[in-house]
């Protein structure tokens, strides 16, 4: 007599109907209401099969649980308790150079405000950006070479992404300018796709600078707060001005002009400026942007504008808010901005179960002004978090090295966690800030994490039952964003 055990997995219901997430694999499916007995059977641990199907016969007969019990096995949502244990699995390290797919230019260390909250330029920063060694504007021969780098280890990919970043990065338009031109040329000749993106603080779209985005397709992402009195809380400039009359204006001629990308902004969030949905609302119906996404500051958990407790549940329920906002939208087909939910199910949709949080280190990296290349643009210039450099390519021993380090399995606070093939551990910025690691699970958003992951889970499932034609527009979109 074979002994069954549920394997991991969590549930949820959704318009009305049992689903259930296969934590291994991260797939969502609806259960009947027999799979459904079937599961809650074997909750308080391993039974014998036919004890299982004798405790639910009455109810739906012998044939029926016998069949559903081998489905939910096919489906791999139950197992045979195995006689003897399983032998380790060993984490997954790829044995090959792995295709890079984006690139993050930091063509400018320097910036024009001085945000409060700033990871590179506050009182978490890891780099010295005013009196350190590294030049503060990348030079045009240093971009080409990284270009040269990029197309190198893209490997046999057929497209390639470059994200132009800073400090503020159209401080240093000049050399960014000049590397479009130059990477498209270059695209051209090897038979790539290439496509451009841009963050900026909009303090310096000049009608020129415009000109030249729409002209070349950029998409650009704006780092803005909300409103003004939420805006000039902490993005400010160095004379302690606040920036929104400057850069408003200047953003909605953006908007109106560049109509070949849609323009997306992307908000810091911090204990003092939680009103979540007061700033969406402004950013989209106001302002006129897009979609919005959100991000709670990262710090070291000491600032005095770092989110903790009650701060989070708050935020969860604003994210709530606006999901199901999202969700209502879409069953329309009508378009709706909240881009974090966006992503969440667009992974899930997907089947995501990652053994690392991002594609930092792997399929996006950052290059710092003197083409050193690092884990990702948040680490660039940090000698302890180089890869390599773009006139020498990767250093692949580094490089196996990080991700046997950061391999989900090693974490072993997230072992147990059913969102963990979301969240795989989070944000490794996140960790070295607070914890001095990149190695360690971002513990303190763990709650969060789980709150928001089930949100999500419940907005695809409803979507997957009132307009399941939606969801294929996530089928070929890219996963990977920089914030």
């Amino acid at each position: 007599m074979s002994t069954i055990a549920a394997r991991e997995h969590h549930r949820i219901e959704a318009a009305g109907h049992p689903f259930v997430y296969l934590v291994p694999s991260g797939a969502l499916f609806e259960v009947d209401e027999t799979a459904d007995a079937i599961l809650q059977a074997l909750s308080a641990g391993p039974r014998p099969r036919d004890e299982v199907v004798g405790a639910l016969a009455a109810r739906f007969g012998d044939a029926a649980v016998s069949e559903t019990i081998g489905e939910l096995m096919q489906l791999q949502a139950l197992g045979v308790v195995a006689t003897q244990p399983a032998a380790p699995r060993p984490a997954f390290i790829p044995l090959k150079p792995i295709p890079l797919q984006s690139m993050v230019l930091n063509v400018t260390n320097q910036c024009n405000l001085n945000c409060t909250y700033c990871y590179e330029y506050g009182d978490d920063k890891i780099v010295d950006t005013s009196n350190g060694t590294k030049p503060k504007f990348m030079s045009e021969v240093t971009a080409r070479e990284a270009v040269d780098f990029m197309f190198t280890e893209a490997g046999d990919s057929p497209t390639a992404h470059i994200t132009f970043f800073g400090g503020e990065t159209l401080l240093n338009f000049p050399v960014l300018k000049k590397t479009v031109a130059y990477a498209r040329r270059r695209a051209t000749e090897l038979g790539k796709h290439l496509d451009f993106s841009l963050t900026t603080n909009a303090t310096l779209l000049k009608p020129d600078v415009i000109d030249f985005l729409v002209e070349n397709r950029i998409a650009v992402t704006v780092s803005i707060d909300g409103p003004p009195k939420l805006q000039d809380k902490f993005r400010v400039f160095h004379n302690g001005k606040g920036s929104y009359d400057i850069v408003a204006p200047k953003i909605k001629e953006l908007i109106g002009r560049h109509r070949t990308r849609p323009i997306g902004a992307r908000v810091t969030l911090t204990k003092q400026t939680l009103d979540v949905k007061s700033i969406y609302t402004h950013l989209t119906e106001e302002i006129g942007f897009h979609e919005v996404g959100f991000a709670p500051v990262t710090n070291s958990g000491e600032r005095d504008f770092a989110i903790s407790g009650q701060g989070f549940d708050d935020m969860l329920g604003q994210f709530t808010e606006l999901a199901y906002e999202f969700l209502e939208a879409a069953c329309q087909n009508k378009h709706h901005g909240f881009s974090n939910v966006r992503e969440t199910i667009g992974e899930l949709h997907k089947g995501v179960s990652k053994a690392y949080p991002c594609g930092a280190g792997v399929g996006l990296v950052g290059v710092a002004t003197d083409g050193d290349v690092n884990l990702c643009h948040r680490f660039a210039g940090s000698d302890e978090h180089k890869l390599g450099h773009v006139r020498d390519g990767i250093d692949r021993t580094i490089q196996a090295e990080f991700l046997r380090r950061h391999h989900i399995d090693n974490k072993t606070d997230c072992a147990t966690c059913w969102a963990r093939p979301v969240c795989s551990g989070g944000c490794y910025h996140e960790a070295h800030l607070r914890f001095g690691d990149t190695t360690s699970a971002t513990l303190h958003y763990c709650d969060w994490i789980r709150g928001w992951t089930e949100v999500c889970l419940k907005v695809y499932a409803e979507l997957s039952v009132r307009n399941p034609d939606y969801l294929r527009r996530f089928d070929d979109e890219p996963a990977e964003r920089v914030a």
